[in-house]
């Protein structure tokens, strides 16, 4: 299956731009031959947009925003993955739609939430394992700080994953620096799945973001990067069948599971 990223330089606060940003990349993602397109974390009102316009522009799991994305989706034969600020009741949380347009909605809440900035805003979510099945292809979904704990990757993995997806809004700096260019490609190594980490770009009135969005192959090799700088629209081959030499060398999960 070929898949499609946008590493995106959001505008804080504004979805309708947002939402006819992902729409452009959703038809050039189909124009290119993929079944999927990845945008980061919070792409629908941008991870700068502060506490009072989360709370105005939140919306249900199957709210206007859903609708809209899964229009967007339906019209270019293809699926979206996007993050969104998401409304239940009192509590606002940090969540990533998959929505096919057709009937497959799925919604992923980001567990692990970093820094002040996102504990004043959103409620944390329990651990979960919210998976979909695309072409053929299992794909289980995290945010951002999630993927730096190893466990929730592993979790995926051992639930059958083949494809972990990671809407993201990495700060620009050393540490995000490391975090992109090796603690992903171990990620996808050690667990022997393919992992899309899918980063803003550019700067808003809070953040200033390290770009460096990647895809990454089971056997730890980056199928497709973006610079630190500027929008990108990658594309990847995700075909599971291509790896098992690397599975057969790298028996990481049947032998965590001897040890169990």
């Amino acid at each position: 299956m070929r898949i499609a990223a946008l590493q995106m330089h959001a505008i804080a606060g504004d979805s309708e731009a947002n939402i006819e940003r992902i729409a452009a990349a959703a038809a050039d993602a189909a124009a290119g031959g993929a079944k999927l397109l990845v945008v980061p974390e919070l792409a629908v009102t941008g991870y700068g947009a502060g506490e009072t316009a989360f709370a105005r522009l939140a919306s249900p799991a199957t709210g206007d925003v859903a609708r809209r994305l899964g229009a967007i989706a339906r019209d270019n034969g293809l699926a979206i993955v996007t993050g969104f600020a998401e409304q239940e009741g009192a509590h606002v949380y940090n969540s990533a739609l998959f929505t096919d347009g057709i009937g497959t909605n799925a919604v992923y809440r980001k567990s692990h939430l970093y820094g002040e900035y996102e504990r004043g805003v959103f409620r944390p979510a329990a651990p979960a394992s919210v998976m979909v099945e695309l072409g053929g292809i299992r794909l289980g979904m995290l945010i951002c700080y999630d993927v730096e704990f190893p466990e929730n990757v592993r979790r995926l993995a051992l639930a059958g994953a083949d494809l972990v997806i990671v809407p993201t809004a990495l700060p620009k700096g050393s540490s995000g620096t490391f975090i992109a260019s090796h603690m992903i490609q171990v990620r996808a190594f050690e667990n022997q799945v393919f992992v899309a980490y899918i980063n803003h770009c550019g700067a808003d009135d809070r953040f200033t973001y390290a770009g460096l969005s990647r895809i990454a192959a089971p056997d730890g090799k980056l199928l497709a990067e973006a610079s630190a700088e500027g929008e990108t629209l990658l594309f990847a081959e995700i075909r599971p069948e291509d790896y098992a030499k690397s599975r057969s060398e790298n028996t990481y999960l049947v032998d965590l599971a001897r040890q169990g």
